[in-house]
């Protein structure tokens, strides 16, 4: 949940006339977050649990488009995203689905350099 206050934090210096806009969708992906991973961690099965914790990242894929997004309008300062906090639940949202999913290889966003790229927020 400290990444969706964070966020609560940083959107609240956007403009007034996004309120309704951009804010309005960097919020509902930010809570989506940890709300999926509880929602998730309520289901009895595993396939549920699964399902709800690969839409809790990709909220977070989302989260972290739109906070690019901001930057480049100058909405937020690159010193105020919450990269790291954003990372740090990635990792932990690949490490829990890694340790619930069947043993299958399953392809990795990092093996195509020219998505990752955009995404990135320097």
């Amino acid at each position: 949940m400290t990444l969706s206050i964070e966020v609560y934090r940083a959107t609240s210096r956007f403009p007034v006339s996004e309120r309704y806009g951009l804010t309005s969708q960097v919020r509902r992906a930010a809570v989506s977050v940890p709300s999926n991973i509880a929602e998730g961690f309520g289901r009895e099965d595993t396939p549920d649990m699964l399902r709800f914790f690969r839409i809790a990242r990709g909220s977070l894929f989302e989260l972290r488009t739109q906070l690019l997004i901001a930057r480049k309008l100058e909405f937020l300062p690159a010193d105020d995203a919450p990269t790291e906090l954003i990372e740090e639940t990635d990792r932990v949202l690949q490490a829990l689905i890694r340790s619930l999913q069947p043993d299958k290889p399953r392809p990795r966003h990092d093996k195509h350099p020219a998505t990752t790229i955009e995404l990135e927020v320097p």
